[in-house]
């Protein structure tokens, strides 16, 4: 690795002490960062370099992954950050954060590497952008890369803007739009387990497969996020982004070769081919939810109307189930569920592949718990894989049972996290498991119709109390399919399903 100077903007926000700084120091003791490198925080709040390595201290004491080592080693890493105070909206000001950056540069004798990091809201990255341009913080000897949070914009229109505005300064190469999910290593992983193993790839398509399910649920409500949230909603927070990049990964053509550019053509292939809804299909396919009062993990919790800072008649969604579609040859006909929600019981999120079942003929009777083989890619909190298989009970004749065949990832020393991960290919240049602009602009056009459809609908959500899997809707949906959700299915989600069957069956529909 080539070494280079790191400028965080938002540099004492909850972004950066909470994954940044822990991640950097993760990365500095695992020996994955050049000796001559440099740190430079820009923020608001006025504070000397003493006060923000402290700040820096505290972060990677309380969110890193690695223990804080005390004495010389942290001595030698603190010592290279730097932090200027200046309004960012106001061009004369990078004048001295150019400054900055060149006498570290001078003084490390560094090449000229520059990163950008843009821990900052999203309508400001075009004006920061610009700004570093014209103040000649990108006219460098070296490389310049740009690293870019979410939400990219809020609509196409607005995120073909902010491109467009970016791309006044940074080429296309240059930026980095970091999707954390993409730097799970499960998720990276999925493709490792596909291609790489001949008892799978054989089977992964509308032949073999029954159905694709993606749950990323969250047992939190909105925390101190109220003011985003309530203008976003789950399906700009999740779906948007994490959700539909699972989706390419899943289902995305094996690449003409393991490089950047020939993974995220196959990746763009999987948005071409997702099949879009008009607004008059959105409720026949997607299910919008929103949490009541009910029980959490830590007792009773109110309801997301009563959370603080959310409007009391407030429509946003909490929870969304799709029923999604590929278009092509290797996928037609398949459904994908995804379901994504806050309070609810557990928090998880997996990937369901489920294969299609044999022929009940043999192996089955009415005493038999034979279930269809599933792989499971467990993503969050435990990290790892599952094959489920079908085996005859021990000491039975003939009953047959589910057993699991288990793979864990993280059972042992906790693997790196998403941003070590994401960092450490920003810095090496390698844009892989970051979203190309065609990833971004496709994404929101299968998204804009159904918002536009929601918001032109004055129907509330469907309401689901909190500590439960989300609204019936979202198991009417996938029962009419003749299927089920087999992520954290309980006794209150069998009684949903029965309930949901019984009302099938009195309609004449079974």
């Amino acid at each position: 690795m080539q070494p280079f100077v790191f400028l965080i903007f938002g540099a004492t926000g909850d972004l950066a002490k909470r994954k940044l700084f822990p991640a950097l120091y993760n990365l500095y003791l695992d020996g994955h960062l050049n000796n001559e490198f440099a740190v430079i925080g820009i923020g608001r709040t006025e504070m000397e370099v003493s006060r923000f390595r402290m700040f820096v201290r505290e972060a990677v004491s309380e969110f890193g992954r690695l223990p804080l080592q005390e004495g010389v080693e942290w001595e030698r890493f603190a010592a290279r950050f730097d932090y200027i105070a200046f309004d960012i909206m106001e061009a004369d000001a990078y004048a001295s954060l150019l400054a900055v950056v060149e006498e570290r540069e001078r003084k490390m004798q560094l090449t000229g590497n520059r990163m950008f990091y843009l821990a900052i809201a999203p309508q400001l990255f075009g004006t920061v952008s610009n700004h570093l341009k014209r103040s000649g913080l990108t006219n460098t000897t070296g490389w310049k890369r740009l690293v870019v949070e979410k939400p990219f914009g809020h609509d196409h229109a607005s995120a073909e803007m902010l491109n467009e505005e970016i791309k006044r300064s940074f080429a296309e190469e240059e930026i980095y739009r970091i999707d954390h999910y993409l730097g799970k290593e499960m998720v990276q992983n999925i493709q490792v387990i596909r291609f790489a193993n001949s008892m799978f790839e054989p089977l992964w398509n509308n032949r073999h497969i029954d159905n694709i399910q993606i749950t990323a649920s969250e047992t939190v409500g909105v925390e101190d996020r109220a003011s985003y949230y309530d203008r976003a909603g789950a399906l700009l927070d999740m779906v948007q982004n994490h959700m539909l990049q699972m989706v390419m990964m899943v289902c995305m053509e094996p690449p003409s070769r393991l490089n950047t550019e020939a993974i995220r053509d196959e990746k763009v292939k999987v948005m071409r081919a997702l099949r879009r809804y008009n607004e008059e299909e959105v409720d026949r396919h997607v299910v919008r939810g929103q949490y009541t009062e009910g029980k959490g993990r830590q007792g009773m919790v109110c309801a997301y109307r009563e959370e603080s800072n959310v409007n009391p008649a407030s429509t946003t969604e909490t929870f969304v189930a799709a029923r999604l579609f590929i278009d092509n040859f290797r996928w037609a006909d398949v459904p994908i569920y995804i379901r994504t929600g806050k309070r609810m019981p557990e928090k998880v999120t997996e990937i369901v592949i489920q294969f299609k079942a044999l022929p009940k003929r043999l192996y089955f009777n009415k005493n038999d718990d034979l279930t269809p083989n599933l792989l499971i890619f467990r993503i969050n909190p435990k990290e790892g894989i599952t094959l489920l298989l079908n085996a005859k009970k021990q000491g039975a004749d003939s009953q047959i049972v589910p057993v699991g065949m288990e793979y864990c990832n993280n059972c042992g020393d906790a693997p790196p996290e998403a941003y070590e991960s994401l960092l450490h290919d920003a810095m090496l240049g390698d844009s892989t498991f970051f979203t190309r602009w065609d990833e971004v602009s496709l994404a929101w056009k299968f998204i804009d119709p159904i918002r536009r459809a929601w918001d032109k609908n004055p129907r509330s959500p469907e309401e689901y109390a909190a500590g439960t899997w989300g609204p019936a809707e979202s198991y009417k949906m996938i029962i009419n399919d003749g299927k089920r959700w087999w992520t954290g299915e309980s006794t209150e989600e069998r009684k949903t399903i029965k309930a949901v069957e019984q009302q099938k069956y009195r309609k004449g529909e079974s």
